[in-house]
């Protein structure tokens, strides 16, 4: 097995040869005025010696740190970043980096980091690897290739607006996966404002097979908070894992999951059950508690459907636990409101619902209405959809239901009969008919 020294010889000095910087030891007596364009190995600093010191017209500008060949490189650049820190005769200063310019290697692959700019992100892994899940749809690679571009380009924040029915959960585990496959992030804080809602990303995130032959929860870990029984549907398996405490508390450089949390949760966590005190209708989590959680606890933050859980007197609470964290923070929603771009900044990529009808991935639709104040129930429901047993409840209509009137708002995804009754607080609103194909379907008020 080769050994770091013998990586270094064999294949990183050479890299660094073949790019013009000569190999030099380091020598006390030999000031630095006297080299340029030199690799100089084991360079002492305050926090111990860096593999190489890249010296250029006698100044310092990177720090190089070297791995053996069967080591990755990407969870070492943090000892990079610490010699950095630690050349305290450097006349150089980024907030207390004092070389700029800072790389892992084990000689195959190479991370880099510019600390110049704090947002800084190795997105190598995307260009050598292009997203090719025979799975996934055109726009759908489009969404993830505007992501990675965006995260490139030094962004924190940014939009994905997606119609509702083409796939966004879908779309974002992929990108989950690549985001992780590649480094860029390794902690991922996946949020939304409803328990339900939870346990269909983890749900998603459990079926997702991004390698051949392995579920997504069989590569990395998949958590979630502790959910009750009617969160999921009475045939589906109730198994969801709770993430250990000591993952957010004390989070270490080498832990790599996926934590599926409502936004309500994550905020008591973070401010105490005041904070949430009359925000919302979700009922509060008996065992959630205020705990000591870090700032570098997630690298990257999604906020899936952030148009409902970050708006009006939810806003400056749900903004105020966005804002703990310094990751990436990535908003989805299928209606980006005026509120989540002044947010999330930028719509990175968006997909109209109208652009899906033309390509043939949403079918247009007609809407008869109903007027009705009566609450559902699931016999109710029953009752009404046995009246189109064909249906599938297809391109579904939301509506607001107001006295006298019905206002319509926006369309949610395909769902079944079953998957409509497992829902509370439902109230009956409108059939909505398809015009591709003539079917029916019953479009009910929630408070999703």
């Amino acid at each position: 097995m080769e050994s770091e020294r013998q990586t270094r010889k064999r294949r990183i000095d050479p890299l660094l040869k073949s790019l013009g910087w000569r190999i030099v030891p380091f020598n006390e007596a030999r000031p630095l005025t006297d080299l340029s364009n030199c690799a100089i190995e084991e360079y002492p600093t305050d926090n111990g010696p860096a593999d190489y010191a890249l010296c250029v017209n006698g100044e310092i500008i990177g720090v190089v740190e070297a791995k053996k060949l069967t080591l990755g490189p990407q969870n070492v650049l943090t000892q990079a970043q610490r010699y950095s820190r630690g050349f305290s005769v450097s006349r150089l200063n980024f907030d207390g980096f004092r070389v700029p310019f800072l790389y892992s290697t084990n000689g195959a692959v190479i991370w880099f980091h510019d600390v110049r700019h704090t947002l800084s992100r190795s997105c190598e892994w995307f260009q050598n690897n292009p997203n090719e899940h025979t799975r996934l749809r055109p726009y759908q690679i489009e969404a993830n290739n505007a992501m990675e571009k965006a995260i490139g380009n030094r962004k924190r924040k940014m939009l994905v607006a997606m119609a509702t029915g083409t796939g966004k959960t879908f779309t974002l585990v992929n990108e989950v996966y690549r985001l992780m496959k590649s480094g860029v992030g390794q902690r991922i804080l996946f949020l939304v404002d409803r328990r339900a809602l939870a346990a269909q990303a983890v749900r998603a995130f459990a079926s997702f097979e991004p390698e051949p032959g392995l579920k997504f929860d069989k590569i990395y870990e998949v958590y979630s908070q502790r959910f009750q029984r009617e969160d999921f549907d009475e045939a589906e398996k109730f198994d969801p894992k709770a993430l250990p405490q000591s993952y957010l508390t004390d989070p270490k450089q080498g832990d790599a999951f996926v934590y599926v949390s409502t936004i309500q949760r994550m905020t008591i966590n973070l401010f105490g059950r005041d904070a949430i005190f009359n925000i919302g209708d979700e009922p509060i989590d008996d065992d959630a508690e205020k705990l000591d959680i870090p700032i570098h606890a997630f690298d990257v933050i999604i906020a899936d459907e952030c148009h409902r859980g970050y708006s009006t007197g939810e806003l400056s609470v749900w903004r105020k636990t966005l804002d703990h964290f310094d990751a990436i923070k990535i908003g989805l929603t299928a209606t980006p409101a005026a509120h989540t771009k002044a947010y999330f900044k930028e719509v990175v990529y968006r997909y109209e619902y109208e652009r899906a009808v033309r390509e043939g991935f949403l079918v247009d639709y007609d809407v008869v209405t109903i007027k009705s104040d009566a609450r559902a129930t699931p016999s109710s429901i029953r009752s009404i959809t046995a009246a189109f047993p064909r249906c599938l409840f297809s391109q579904l209509t939301i509506c607001h239901i107001f006295p006298m009137r019905i206002t319509l708002s926006r369309l949610v995804a395909t769902f079944s009969a079953r998957e409509i009754r497992s829902y509370r607080r439902l109230r009956a609103g409108l059939i909505v008919r398809s015009k591709e194909s003539g079917s029916f379907g019953i479009a009910l008020n929630h408070t999703w």
